[in-house]
């Protein structure tokens, strides 16, 4: 199942597809006993793909045939040992991914030409993803960050080893001293090629970047000067070898307070943003400001939702779930329409937006 959405990723998922583009769309439980009733409801909302597949006129047998395959596919990868807070399946004709996000969807079934991603999207955004890069003289890792979690990446050559070679033996016997690994040559020139490997993952996928290791490693990368100079430095070795688990312990500390600062920052904007009347609050005023483009910072509580219906198109009032005409993912479809005009998006802990309806944003004009 894929977690870590790109923006290499996503323009690939949201380019046309021949129609039908299937989106799936069920919300998961990551304990027990959920999971057993979430089995039963992924295959139902399958079947209800599948439904309406038959149902379409527009779909060729061959084609119902080719996604159905691609669907049970997909159902078939779906491990639930790993569920998080919602599940996304996309097929379309010859192709299926399975998407496990850590945010909550409704449950849906959209055909199209396209894929369905802005639950996608404002989970992304949800969990501000970072890079952990860990660094040792022989093995330099890369790791995939969120706000609760950290899975080693590998990719673009990722990770990186070396044979340790004997450092200097002849003087340290006559001394009886151990020279730094980090002021060989050979180790120079590894970790140079490690940051080279980075800035070419920075330049697909950019995103904060946080560097763990001894503090004559992190002293050689800011001499060397590429692209972890500028990362927020964390003198903690080991973790090169180490395991997820060691790695977040020692960067969860950083990562906790700077989410409780960012918090603190997006109100005293949203403070300011009041007294000069540059302010919008609640979903309907939020949803409209954002529709025009002038929303310049959005502030989400993490669970927030709301389901709505429109309103002549002009205003969105409260509704049922079961409604016909319904909008359960309302916010996400808000913080993707930020985000596509430029917008910073802020997730906030709950009950700090009481005020404003769970919802706010800060406007450009």
């Amino acid at each position: 199942m894929e977690h870590a959405l790109s923006p290499t990723t996503l323009t690939e998922l949201r380019r046309p597809r021949p129609y039908p583009a299937v989106s799936v769309l069920t919300p998961t439980h990551r304990r027990e006993p959920y999971r057993a009733q979430d089995q039963v409801r992924l295959r139902n909302v399958v079947a209800e793909a599948k439904k309406q597949l038959e149902a379409d006129p527009s779909v060729t047998r061959e084609r119902r045939t080719d996604v159905e395959r691609q669907l049970d596919q997909a159902l078939a990868e779906v491990d639930l040992t790993y569920a998080e807070d919602g599940l996304v399946i996309f097929a379309a004709p010859g192709e299926h991914q399975v998407w496990s996000l850590a945010r909550t969807v409704p449950e849906r079934v959209v055909l199209s030409d396209t894929f369905l991603t802005r639950n996608l999207v404002s989970a992304q955004a949800a969990e501000r993803p970072y890079w952990v890069l860990s660094v040792s003289a022989d093995r330099v890792t890369l790791w995939n960050g969120s706000l609760d979690r950290i899975t080693e990446a590998r990719l673009g050559g990722f990770p990186l080893t070396r044979r340790e070679e004997n450092f200097d033996a002849e003087r340290r016997e006559q001394i009886g001293d151990t020279p730094s690994k980090f002021r060989d040559e050979d180790t120079r020139h590894f970790l140079k090629d490690a940051d080279s490997a980075l800035s070419a993952i920075l330049r697909r996928d950019p995103r904060p970047l946080y560097v763990t290791g001894e503090q004559a490693a992190l002293s050689l990368l800011t001499e060397i000067g590429g692209s972890t100079k500028a990362a927020v430095h964390i003198p903690h070795g080991g973790l090169a070898h180490g395991t997820h688990d060691a790695v977040w312990q020692a960067i969860k500390p950083r990562i906790t307070a700077e989410a409780r600062e960012s918090a603190d920052a997006v109100m005293r904007e949203l403070e300011t943003a009041q007294g000069r009347k540059a302010f919008a609050a609640g979903v309907d005023e939020v949803w409209r400001s954002a529709r025009e483009s002038r929303v310049r910072l959005l502030a989400v509580e993490e669970n927030y939702r709301a389901t709505v219906r429109g309103e002549g198109g002009d205003h969105l009032i409260p509704a049922a779930g079961g409604d016909l005409d319904a909008r359960e993912d309302i916010v996400d479809e808000i913080v993707e329409q930020c985000l596509e005009t430029g917008a910073e998006v802020r997730f906030v802990p709950d009950g700090t937006l009481g005020e404003a309806g769970g919802i706010a944003g800060v406007l450009r004009f």
